[in-house]
């Protein structure tokens, strides 16, 4: 995984003391989760470019907690922008983060042009979710998006953008912006969320996340939806907070609209859900079991059929299990199930 971070502020290589990183060096962190390694690709008097590099070893994260489902094993973390990215850019960055450098301490309330491009970023609502969250603050983007397989194209997008934010500002503002939203994009995060991480959100987000028009959709995903802080984050960023039931049915459909693009683009999967659903009603089936049911799509389309009197979904993924038990559409409706594999 890959954050640069490039200025033309002259004399760029001022960027080392606002780092606390010198250009001439190839610098190695040990974190929990694998290592941070932070190099200049080029550092000139006119332009400067600092690289933030994760070697996240997943393996070596799940020693001795017993978890031996597949999807633990075989995932996108150690190649995509997520809370490891905001872990390491809290601990590697500390001081350029915090807005302290005693070389240079003019430089740090001064706005410079700066350039940070991520290599592989996922955006649980495509890149319309993008423009939401960073064009508010300033930010001129672009966003290239990958496909699944280049070898197999008929797989269709995936949810990984290349994205390039431009603007001039200060560098803890671009790194605090930064920080709150890749995982808000990843829509999870690698540990535990608990009440402190509400004081890291409104540190972090202080004096530009209470007037984002993305407010409430930002600390939602940040606290891992969790009601009780996404309450009490919001409680202490404004006075006037909406009713908690009144906002959930807000962030409801904002959520929908904003996941709406992203399902149209599958509509190769639609197609092949549509597939399975017909030859079962042809069969005559009344009992299905879903093996690999992910979020429970073909589990829903099922429970619009009277001739299915019983459904069981099973999956590798905790994650998705999860998302599927946490829809209101399955819980509770007739014989359905949704478990984990063995």
């Amino acid at each position: 995984m890959l954050l640069t971070m490039t200025t033309t502020h002259q004399p760029a290589t001022d960027l080392g003391y606002l780092l606390y990183k010198h250009p001439a060096k190839v610098q190695t962190f040990d974190l929990a989760f694998g290592q941070a390694h932070v190099f200049y690709p080029e550092a000139t008097e006119k332009r400067c470019t600092a690289a933030l590099m994760l070697d996240i070893n997943p393996v070596g994260l799940l020693r001795g907690k017993g978890d031996f489902s597949l999807s633990q094993y075989v995932n996108d973390r150690p190649y995509v922008a997520s809370s490891f990215l905001s872990v390491a850019i809290a601990q590697v960055y500390r001081s350029a983060l915090n807005g302290t450098c005693k070389d240079r301490p003019e430089l740090v309330q001064t706005a410079i042009p700066l350039e940070a491009r991520i290599s592989v970023l996922p955006s649980r609502g495509g890149e319309q979710l993008l423009h939401r969250l960073f064009e508010p603050l300033g930010y001129s983007l672009t966003a290239e998006r990958h496909i699944l397989d280049p070898q197999f194209p008929d797989w269709g997008q995936s949810p990984y953008y290349t994205v390039t934010l431009t603007q001039t500002i200060r560098l803890a503002d671009l790194l605090s912006h930064l920080y709150v939203l890749i995982p808000v994009l990843d829509d999870d995060k690698h540990y535990y969320v608990s009440s402190d991480e509400v004081d890291k959100l409104l540190r972090r987000g202080e004096g530009w996340l209470s007037a984002h028009p993305e407010r409430d959709l930002i600390v939602k995903r940040y606290l891992k939806h969790q009601f009780s802080l996404k309450r009490a984050a919001l409680e202490r960023l404004v006075t006037d907070a909406p009713d908690p039931e009144t906002l959930d049915a807000e962030e409801a459909a904002a959520e929908d609209e904003i996941t709406e693009p992203e399902e149209k683009l599958v509509s190769l999967h639609q197609q092949r859900l549509g597939a399975v659903l017909a030859v079962l009603k042809q069969t005559g089936a009344q009992r299905v079991l879903d093996l690999g049911c992910g979020e429970g799509r073909l589990l829903r389309m099922l429970l619009a059929e009277k001739q299915f009197t019983q459904i069981l979904g099973m999956d590798v993924s905790y994650r998705a299990l999860e998302m599927a038990s946490g829809d209101s559409s399955l819980s509770g409706c007739r014989s359905v199930s949704v478990s984990a594999s063995p």
